[in-house]
């Protein structure tokens, strides 16, 4: 298997009404966090972005649809999944993105990475998830929209 890019984006699925869909880790035991993934070969981030969505919540949607917040944060990867990335690999570069539904929804969750989801209110969200940078972008969430 191919190492991991230490190029990812992070993905906030929110509705109108600012509630947030949060995805609980099978690795990382009380772990919540928005759509998260690396990117791939040479496709574009906001690719990266669309194929993570439909991988892990079975969404589809436009690229248009897709708001890239041209912001990114440089983070030391959790030691636990450092044997992912090339060795000597120590930190990834996060770029942020989000979408909006017009209501919460249903999803599939991909069982591999995922034991459960849940909608919740964007405080509440930014609570709940264990990386400081997802908990930020949430917390910008209302600006970022114009809400």
């Amino acid at each position: 298997m191919p190492y991991k890019q230490p190029v990812s984006i992070l993905l906030i699925i929110h509705t109108p009404e600012l509630k947030v869909l949060l995805l609980e880790r099978n690795d990382f035991t009380d772990a919540w966090q928005s759509v998260t993934g690396s990117r791939e070969g040479e496709e574009s981030l906001i690719e990266t972005a669309r194929r993570e969505l439909q991988e892990e919540t079975g969404l589809c949607v436009e690229l248009a649809q897709i708001r890239d917040w041209h912001e990114c944060h440089d983070f030391e990867i959790f030691e636990i999944w450092r044997h992912r990335y090339a060795p000597g690999v120590m930190s990834n570069t996060e770029h942020v993105f989000s979408v909006q539904l017009p209501e919460a929804c249903q999803i599939e969750i991909a069982a591999k990475e995922h034991r459960r989801y849940q909608w919740v209110d964007w405080q509440q969200a930014a609570e709940m998830v264990f990386s400081p940078s997802n908990a930020e972008a949430i917390r910008q969430l209302p600006e970022r929209i114009g809400h």
